[in-house]
């Protein structure tokens, strides 16, 4: 390779790997997997090594990924949290015992390694001030990190006191275990929230939230792996290090084995691949460590990573096998996803016999048709996925997927609108969706039923005291009362809760009936409209997309879900149990608002995005979701965006969430 295009694929590599790390590190929005990254890094590398002259120091290569979040502390580490060089066959890791043993060979020291598990999570610093836990940090850059101290507070794991009153700073790395990461995501489903990519992020996206409250919700974990500093204690090898601070009470990483040589620390790494499918923790390879603290010294750093530990990644290894056979699954939120049932072959220590196949595009992407053979493969911990297809093994006998057209579980139909990639059941009462349909009707963007949260609805339908949204107005007190000990007392407010939210307003009813497109807002909108329950289902397409801001999409979403034989059931058996299906039109004496256009961006202290936006259509006014020239205020909360910049460039008068308050305070 000529050096001219050496220094122009040198320059796209860092353009690239400075976005992606980016989304990995700073947004915790990954777009690519660890190992497409790595590929990057490791290409950038050689490029760098076989043209050293071409290395600049804002590479990569030469410091750690990662920025300081606006808004919190900045904190200067002591001790630099470096990051590690990563390899990829065991040839690289002989080559790196080689360099030790060759740095090393006078001062005649057995050479000791310890391998432990690469926990795949978000890196922090805890330090401790005479055995009290007194602040902790993110690793941001390597040098300076973020204070993140109340999130970690929230961690079960974390000694806020320990054993012993020594003064020591500690590393360990933040995680998200496998099964509770899946239950994260599936409640996230249920609750309409964007799913998160992978456990990693799940982790550090928690951490990294100004409102500790956030942090406690999440089911974070942290294992310590590192001494960086401790006073009046002398400690001479990280393996000894790592038995002390699980003493102190610190929750060590519980893979990590002493080895005499680097065959041995080879052979533990092997046995991490093997294992590695039954741990309850996602990891992105082993590391090997010197585990001789003076050594670590005398081998040193560069100044992104020390010389003396490096991280072996594990390969992901490709299978080939044949696709039996395409089926569809129902999601809770009803989106169909085609699920590949595949010749069961074993792939990275677990057998693989189905797949997602996410959706029609991804099928049509890879030109996949039953009975192909495909490649295969499992990268890390994530899940299996269909690399390709080997064309040259079709036979002529391999049958086209068609997607259908009716739900594969209740028979409703199934709607794919133009601008999405996702095909849905739109019926109401389809089993695979009840969980989520009720979980919303219940919220307080629907019929707000204080007391019916998703874990009472969870454990009413384990019980089977209710299969669909309907059966919330049967229910019994005793039923309730049955799910906690002493109920009666729980129970009897549910009911009243209940009972209340039959008296609810027909847009309340509207949009806790969860049709796609429609809000809060644009449920008002229709009850204006149309009064009566009655009213709107014998609308029509046309008369709904003359509604003012509702366009054909929205029209023909409404008109589909109210000419679908479960929705008028359902609206039999809510008007059976006295549910209200009138708009009964609020009286507003006070019209502060009225001629005004709010936008909220930002996170606001005090209120949701939509108590703040009834609050304004109360007082007469209107809220939307883009900034233009007929903005009136642009009420700024934290972490304010786009919005807010595109607010200044149009002159359009920005206000606190403070001024907001005088405003509904005092007019």
């Amino acid at each position: 390779m000529d050096k001219k295009y050496a220094k122009q694929r040198i320059q796209e590599l860092r353009k690239k790997t400075e976005y992606y790390a980016k989304k990995y590190y700073d947004d915790d929005d990954p777009e690519i997997s660890d190992f497409e990254y790595d590929m990057l890094m490791n290409e950038l590398k050689n490029l760098e090594a076989k043209f050293p002259d071409l290395i600049d120091k804002d590479s990569l290569t030469q410091k750690v990924g990662g920025h300081v979040k606006e808004g919190f502390e900045k904190v200067q580490h002591e001790i630099p949290l470096q990051s590690l060089q990563d390899v990829f066959s065991y040839e690289e890791l002989y080559a790196f015992d080689k360099r030790i043993q060759k740095q090393i060979e006078e001062s005649r020291t057995p050479l000791q390694y310890v391998v432990e598990t690469k926990i795949d999570g978000l890196s922090v610093s805890l330090e401790y001030v005479d055995g009290k836990f007194t602040r902790g940090a993110t690793r941001g850059n390597g040098q300076v990190g973020e204070n993140i101290t109340d999130n970690l507070k929230t961690i079960k794991a974390i000694p806020m006191v320990l054993k012993e009153p020594v003064t020591i700073t500690v590393r360990g790395e933040v995680f998200i275990g496998k099964n509770e990461f899946k239950k994260l995501n599936e409640e996230r489903e249920i609750l309409d929230e964007p799913l998160f990519a992978n456990a990693r992020n799940a982790a550090a996206g928690s951490l990294r939230q100004l409102d500790s409250s956030i942090a406690a919700k999440r089911p974070l974990d942290i294992f310590i792996f590192n001494m960086q500093k401790i006073e009046n204690v002398k400690i001479i090898s990280h393996y000894e290090s790592l038995l002390y601070m699980e003493r102190l009470g610190f929750q060590v990483n519980p893979v990590k084995v002493l080895c005499n040589n680097i065959e041995d620390a080879i052979k533990e790494i092997e046995n991490i691949g093997k294992m590695r499918e039954n741990l309850k923790f996602g990891i992105d390879g082993a590391v090997i460590k010197v585990d001789d603290l003076a050594l670590r010294e005398q081998i040193g750093s560069t100044f992104k990573t020390p010389k003396w530990a490096i991280a072996y990644k594990y390969p992901p290894e490709q299978k080939e096998t044949f696709l039996k056979d395409i089926i569809c699954q129902v999601g809770r939120t009803g989106v169909i996803t085609p699920m590949a049932i595949l010749e069961p072959v074993k792939v990275a220590g677990s057998t693989i016999s189905k797949t997602t196949l996410h959706n029609e595009d991804f099928i049509k992407e890879k030109d996949l048709k039953i009975g192909d053979c495909v490649v295969i493969q499992k990268a890390g911990d994530v899940i299996p996925e269909i690399v390709k297809v080997v064309k040259d093994k079709r036979t002529g006998k391999e049958k086209p997927f068609i997607m259908p057209s009716k739900c594969p579980v209740c028979g409703s139909d199934a709607v794919r609108e133009e601008s999405e990639s996702a095909t849905r059941c739109i019926g109401i009462e389809c089993p695979a969706r009840n969980l989520r349909n009720i979980v919303h009707f219940a919220s307080k963007e629907g019929m707000n039923i204080e007391g019916l949260g998703y874990s009472i609805i969870e454990q009413l339908m384990d019980k089977n005291l209710i299969q669909n949204i309907s059966d919330i107005y049967y229910l019994k007190l005793d039923d309730i009362a049955s799910l906690k000990k002493n109920g009666k007392k729980f129970a009897s407010n549910l009911i009243e809760g209940i009972e209340k939210s039959k008296k609810s307003n027909l847009d309340k009813l509207i949009c806790a009936l969860g049709i796609r497109h429609i809000g809060t807002k644009s449920a008002k909108v229709l009850a204006k409209y149309f009064k009566n329950i009655d009213n709107l289902l014998s609308a029509n397409p046309e008369q709904l997309a003359a509604i003012n801001d509702f366009g054909e999409i929205t029209a023909e979403s409404i008109y589909q879900f109210f000419n679908q034989a479960q929705t008028l059931d359902l609206i039999d058996k809510l008007k059976n149990a006295k549910v209200n299906m009138q708009y009964n039109q609020e009286k507003n004496y006070d019209n502060r608002f009225e001629g005004l256009t709010f936008v909220l961006t930002g996170s606001l202290q005090n209120y949701t995005r939509q108590e703040a936006s009834e609050i304004i259509e109360n007082f007469g006014g209107k809220t939307s979701s883009s900034v233009s020239k007929k903005t009136s205020y642009v009420v700024a909360g934290e972490e304010a965006g786009t919005k807010l910049t595109k607010a200044e460039s149009l002159n359009v008068s920005i206000i606190s969430e403070q001024e907001f308050e005088k405003m509904i305070r005092e007019g």
